[in-house]
């Protein structure tokens, strides 16, 4: 094939674009951790679905959604009060693709019960992979799947919602969501002045004859697209949970004032929002004063997701590091055969290695978890301890990873810049990481019996693994003491690690050896490749990370 050339120059030794690759068939671990959880019969599905966002045109669709960010347009021509955000036709595309894959909704029933089987661990596998090429889109997916968690605290409203959450039609319209082919549910929950604590929330629910109506703000009100959100209020009996749809029963726009969209730092295709409420309409969500207990519910899920989606970004960090480095050539030798790199490439892929078996197992918690006491324990203890480690890991990780390309990756042309904008929100959202470290300890005083015997089980899953034995009491001691609270960070970031190890044990146990070997055998440098492995390793995981 003839090479491009300038003027002055012919353009070579570049790699060619990462792209029609199936990104499930390419990614032995994933596949590896699907099969040991239970996810083995949804090959055809998964490898289907890792076509189509390997595809170069959903590549394109994913840059496009980031390039033309969203747009608030408050009135319309005539001046009455609108409040729609406007997207490029690449962020619907990605919705649709989404939606018709079950991501919003695969793991309920119609009815809106968990749907048990492996539908955690087979979603979790696609939302995985398309958080690889596009994650902007999949807030609003993962707030409309956790919303029926909380919806499911008042039964009358989860069975009308229900039918139209559960079709896996993407209907973008602005009307009333009761009309609609298929619906997406947004969350507004911290206020100025509160944050976290959303006990300090203000914002005020007065009780009416048909309904509540809402007066207040909200300085984060995430996916202001959607038909309907879920918000804390102040009731007359507390804070409250409400459902709060974009049109009122009579079919006029509701009264959500949208104040600005953020400007943020990366998750540009998504829309985060200001937004005041002028006596809006909502519909209670459970009792009065049980707002918090309420909105738990869907947290759980929220969390995971961030994690998974922090896997997927450090995933296809590492790929396309992999992928250049095999055909870019620096002093005479492809990158790929640098020793130096070679190291650098190998500890990533370790690390991609145990995230992704570690999520797999949390996933396959959440699936087992109503009918398996130990599995409910080990999900409640390790969802934020999970999220704790993997979104925090992403921003370092995929750092690294930009540098594997050189200017190259540093530029917005790739898709590095992008994800590497992306790595924060995760371990931001749904609580950062001192709120993960504190709901760690939250399980660790409520169901003391039940912790101890996850450690225990993680202590007998990693039995003979460098470091593990001396984990399991370093964590145990660390939790005991009476200032727990002051070393929580590093109590939960060895019980991730740990459950890590733990967790690839059960998928590839060589590598498990690895994994423990370099982060809990000793202490992990803050830099990837400052270990030494053996050549014999380094080949067959470089050869596992992409085939």
């Amino acid at each position: 094939m003839t090479q491009p050339s300038f003027e002055t120059h012919e353009v070579f030794n570049q790699s060619p674009p990462f792209e029609d690759i199936n990104l499930f068939a390419a990614d032995r671990p994933l596949m590896a951790a699907v099969n040991a959880h239970g996810g083995a019969e949804a090959a055809p599905e998964l490898n289907s679905f890792g076509a189509l966002w390997g595809s170069a045109e959903m590549a394109e669709q994913g840059r496009l959604a980031n390039e033309t960010t969203p747009k608030l347009r408050s009135f319309d021509a005539k001046g009455f009060r609108r409040d729609v955000v406007e997207f490029h036709p690449a962020y619907h595309r990605m919705m649709t693709h989404s939606i018709a894959a079950g991501l919003h909704n695969s793991t309920w029933s119609a009815q809106g019960k968990p749907a048990g089987g492996n539908s955690e661990v087979v979603r979790a596998a696609k939302f995985y992979i398309a958080s690889q090429v596009e994650s902007g889109h999949l807030c609003p997916i993962t707030m409309t799947r956790a919303s029926v968690a909380a919806l499911a605290a008042q039964p009358d409203l989860l069975a009308r919602a229900m039918p139209v959450i559960a079709t896996h039609d993407y209907d973008p319209a602005f009307a009333p969501w009761w009309q609609k082919r298929g619906i997406t549910l947004g969350m507004g929950m911290t206020e100025k002045q509160g944050g976290t604590d959303v006990r300090a929330n203000m914002t005020r629910a007065e009780r009416t004859a048909d309904g509540y109506r809402i007066t207040g703000h909200k300085w984060f009100m995430s996916a202001p697209m959607c038909d309907a959100f879920l918000v804390l209020a102040q009731a007359e009996g507390g804070l409250t949970c409400f459902f709060m749809p974009r049109f009122t029963p009579d079919g006029a726009v509701n009264a959500l004032r949208f104040q600005r969209l953020k400007d943020k730092l990366g998750n540009r295709s998504n829309a985060s929002s200001e937004v005041e409420f002028a006596g809006a309409y909502a519909e209670r969500v459970g009792d009065e004063g049980r707002g918090v207990s309420t909105i738990i519910q869907m947290v759980q899920l929220t969390r995971q997701d961030c994690a998974i989606s922090s896997a997927g970004l450090m995933r296809s960090g590492l790929a396309h590091a992999l992928h250049h480095a095999r055909h870019r050539s620096v002093f005479q030798k492809h990158l790929a055969d640098q020793p130096l790199m070679q190291a650098v490439l190998a500890d990533m892929a370790v690390h991609v290695e145990a995230t992704v078996a570690l999520v797999m197992r949390l996933c396959r918690a959440f699936d087992r978890a109503l009918e398996d006491a130990s599995e409910a324990a080990y999900m409640r203890l390790l969802t934020p301890a999970i999220k704790y480690w993997v979104c925090k890991s992403a921003p370092a990780f995929l750092y690294e990873a930009m540098e594997c390309l050189g200017g190259n990756g540093y530029v917005e042309d790739g898709i590095l810049a992008r994800h590497f904008r992306e790595s924060p929100v995760n371990a931001i959202w749904e609580g950062s990481g001192n709120v993960m470290c504190l709901d760690v300890l939250r399980a660790l005083a409520r169901e003391a019996e039940a912790a101890a015997a996850v450690l225990t089980n993680l202590a007998d899953e990693t039995r003979g693994l460098p470091g593990a034995a001396e984990a399991v009491a370093a964590i145990g001691q660390a939790f005991r003491r009476g200032d727990s609270e002051r070393v929580a960070r590093l109590a939960v970031e060895k019980l991730a690690l740990l459950a890590a190890a733990a967790a690839l044990n059960r998928v590839t146990p060589v590598h498990a050896e690895l994994f423990a070997a370099t982060r809990l055998g000793a202490v992990h440098p803050s830099m990837y490749g400052a270990v030494d492995l053996d050549p014999t390793h380094i080949r067959a995981l470089l050869e596992r990370a992409l085939p």
